[in-house]
């Protein structure tokens, strides 16, 4: 059976609430729900869509969570045995569901929105989801990840597989798929992870104010922040799941527009550089000035294509994460993350930038007073290294040699951080950058502005004072 609703949206019911709940009932025996949204779209024009099952709550609810497209697809379906990427299969619970839309654009004199929903009760196996793996790959060293990507269970093209196949071209070692407000994905990905490629589980909670990524949880988090102070809210909930909380691209066009909560990891860059990258920077600095720790991170926000891309500034690893770990599991990569035991470089063979004081590493901390650090770097001869504490630039130095140890001598308040600036590599950097930016959407946000060019950023060692 079927019906269609229409429902007239406004710019009152935006400034409201900015998700509109449509109640549907579902009788017992229904074995797949099918939804189809019209609406007349435009610049000015966006509903998201979603679903939820009769066990939701206020928020932040715990479950009855089914799916979210958000503005990717205008129809979806949820059975026993499948569901749209994007939405969870499985058991159909009886009772009041509700369609979710989104209103992240509305125009002045409103918007029509036809819902039109499709019940059915034949017969269907019920379908579990994958175990999750735990792959090892034995040995202490570097390795490298992208911490931020997208398939099409949200708003990118491509499949999960084709992005994991973009990872290894990569020559990654870990990876995060972190779809937009939901984790459906990764019944793709548990399979998949390998010690060749071992998948973090990730989740990008998306709102019209501010993006964070999820890390390290298994269940769904509740995207429905309507508050600045819901932010705390969010951090909580990952928290009590003992996942990381990162703030995500802090920059234009989505900055984070919420109060600032107890946040695990910042996400210093994303994407190329000259994409503002030094805004978030500027942020992450200002916060480790005020005597915060937050753990930087970078990732890509690659959206996989439906086509395996050439190695370029635009793909899946650019900016990369390097982290220091034991052994390469999920586990490690998550603590390592937390204790920012690792840097950020431009891609998979980007230069290699870490920092010591004494046998004290990034993310350790160093009682106060005069400090001599060190900094390895390779690969970045000709430019220049830069250190960083509280009170901004302390220290800089002209990179001599592909595999450097340069040191610096001082007194550092709150922290100590390092820098990779392009000076030799400067020209070909923008060119490679300005020639390659129409591989993304967002290409107008590649202005240079004068900026320099960061190669690599390293984590802080902190002083305790």
């Amino acid at each position: 059976m079927s019906h269609t609703r229409n429902i007239q949206i406004t710019p009152a019911d935006q400034a409201a609430n900015p998700y509109f709940y449509v109640p549907f009932d579902v009788p017992e025996g229904t074995t797949r729900i099918d939804v189809t949204m019209s609406y007349p779209k435009a610049d000015n024009c966006v509903i998201d869509l979603g679903v939820l099952d009769p066990r939701i709550t206020d928020y932040p609810s715990r479950e009855g969570f089914r799916g979210w497209s958000g503005g990717a697809r205008d129809s979806f379906f949820v059975a026993r045995d499948d569901a749209t990427p994007g939405y969870i299969h499985g058991e159909i619970q009886p009772g009041r569901w509700q369609v979710i839309l989104g209103l992240y654009k509305v125009p002045p004199e409103g918007a029509e929105v036809t819902l039109t929903y499709a019940l059915d009760d034949a017969p269907r196996q019920l379908t579990g989801q994958p175990e999750r793996t735990f792959p090892v790959r034995p040995g202490a060293g570097w390795y490298r990840g992208d911490l931020h990507t997208h398939t099409f269970h949200s708003d990118a093209r491509g499949a999960p597989e084709l992005l994991h196949a973009a990872a290894k071209q990569a020559g990654l070692d870990f990876l995060a798929a972190a779809d937009h407000n939901t984790i459906t994905q990764r019944r793709y990905f548990h399979p998949q992870s390998s010690p060749d490629l071992v998948f973090v589980r990730g989740m990008e909670v998306t709102t019209a104010t501010g993006h964070a990524n999820v890390f390290g949880v298994d269940a769904w988090i509740d995207f429905r922040m309507t508050r600045p102070e819901h932010a705390h809210v969010l951090a909580d909930m990952v928290h009590e799941h003992g996942g990381l909380l990162s703030i995500n691209h802090d920059k234009p066009t989505i900055p984070w527009d919420y109060e600032l909560p107890d946040a695990d990891l910042q996400e210093v860059w994303q994407t190329a550089w000259l994409a503002y990258n030094w805004i978030a920077l500027a942020r992450y600095q200002e916060r480790l000035a005020r005597g915060l720790r937050i753990s930087a991170i970078g990732g890509s926000d690659f959206h996989q294509p439906d086509r395996l891309l050439p190695e370029g500034p635009f793909v899946v690893g650019r900016p990369t994460t390097v982290l220091y770990l034991p052994e390469l599991s999920e586990d490690e990569i998550l603590k390592a993350m937390k204790a920012g035991r690792g840097y950020v470089t431009e891609s998979p063979t980007g230069p290699h930038l870490a920092i010591f004081i004494g046998e004290v590493p990034m993310g350790g901390e160093v009682p106060a007073g005069e400090v001599e650090a060190r900094a390895e770097v390779r690969g970045a001869a000709g430019d220049r290294l830069v250190w960083v504490d509280a009170t901004g630039v302390v220290g800089e130095t002209t990179i001599d040699g592909d595999d450097a140890m340069l040191t610096w001598k001082g007194a550092p308040k709150l922290f100590l951080r390092a820098e990779i600036i392009a000076v030799a590599s400067h020209d070909r950097i923008f060119a490679e950058t300005e020639g390659a930016k129409v591989h993304i959407s967002d290409a107008d946000l590649i202005d240079f502005e004068g900026q320099p060019i960061r190669r690599a950023l390293s984590n802080p060692i902190y002083i305790n004072s």
